[in-house]
């Protein structure tokens, strides 16, 4: 859910001159990165089988060699707590759905739970008011 919300805040938490280019090989799992300190989150971008969101020291990636980059992130204590709450709320509430109450007494009727844009109610629209502090406007980084 980490990396969805980072995302989602159009911010991953960049260190100053984290941007890693090169040839990196995943070997038994594992990828050595002198760069970047144990629990420390990183994003790697160009790789055929494990782009994504990962905390080094990584043990479960794909093994290969390939040619792209590395990003080292500093993502606050802050926001890894929020993400894990938008994952408790969303296990409990699952996907959105059409509705929010339904009754079939009498005629039927229908309550939906939609945003502002009409489409139905998700944890980006729950935790909004909470997200907007981390959202970055412009770029990618």
């Amino acid at each position: 859910m980490l990396e969805e919300v980072l995302q989602h805040l159009n911010n991953w938490f960049l260190v100053p001159d984290g941007i890693h280019s090169g040839e990196f090989t995943v070997q038994d799992g594992g990828i050595t990165l002198p760069f970047l300190q144990t629990g420390q989150y990183f994003r790697v971008v160009g790789s055929i089988f494990n782009d994504g969101l990962y905390q080094y020291p990584e043990q479960d990636m794909t093994d290969e060699t390939f040619n792209g980059t590395v990003w080292a992130l500093a993502v606050p204590k802050a926001v890894i707590t929020l993400a894990d709450e938008i994952a408790a709320w969303d296990e409990k509430n699952g996907a959105p759905g059409p509705y929010t109450s339904e009754s079939i007494f009498g005629q039927y009727s229908y309550t939906k739970a939609t945003n502002a844009s009409g489409m139905a109610v998700g944890w980006q629209d729950v935790f909004k008011s909470r997200l907007n502090a981390w959202r970055r406007i412009g770029g990618i980084i």
